[in-house]
């Protein structure tokens, strides 16, 4: 499905859909209490272990904390898929966009919703003066290490992690 881009307000981006039917694809942030809310069911799919009662006032506590947005990518009124993101500033890489969390619907992958959300939060980064765009993903996601290699990414870093008990 090829895609063509056309005015956005962060951007200057969206996307329509150029099929037959010529349906509107729209990618923006999740700003409002009921836009995060919509945003849940597709983010559960990732992050299975998310609360829907405790989703609002962890991404609103982020968002205060440490500049987390939630963008959403929808056609036809429905949210289609979800990412996560943050604008942060490291010694070693300069400012940089790091996605927190990329999940298209299972029921509607491979329709180009998740590239297009990726090349969106791409020109997000650039129009917020970012020199690199960064993502960890789990050594078992294999089909979303091809995506992220079809997009030109490549792994740059090992991630280490220690489970620190209270």
């Amino acid at each position: 499905m090829k895609r063509t881009q056309e005015g956005c307000c962060i951007c200057g981006r969206a996307y329509k859909n150029s099929s037959a039917s010529d349906k509107r694809m729209s990618i923006r942030l999740a700003e409002t209490d009921s836009d995060i809310e919509r945003c849940f069911p597709v983010m559960s799919q990732l992050r299975p272990l998310l609360v829907a009662s405790d989703f609002l006032t962890r991404v609103r506590r982020q968002a205060q904390q440490d500049g987390y947005l939630l963008a959403c990518l929808e056609e036809e009124g429905q949210v289609k898929a979800v990412a996560g993101f943050r604008i942060a500033e490291m010694l070693f890489s300069g400012r940089h966009l790091y996605v927190d969390d990329l999940v298209t619907d299972t029921a509607e992958r491979s329709r180009g919703y998740g590239g297009a959300l990726f090349d969106w939060l791409v020109e997000y980064a650039r129009a917020q003066n970012c020199q690199h765009f960064e993502l960890d993903s789990g050594v078992q996601r294999f089909e979303a290490h091809r995506f992220y290699f079809t997009k030109r990414m490549h792994i740059s870093s090992y991630h280490f992690s220690l489970k620190l008990d209270p």
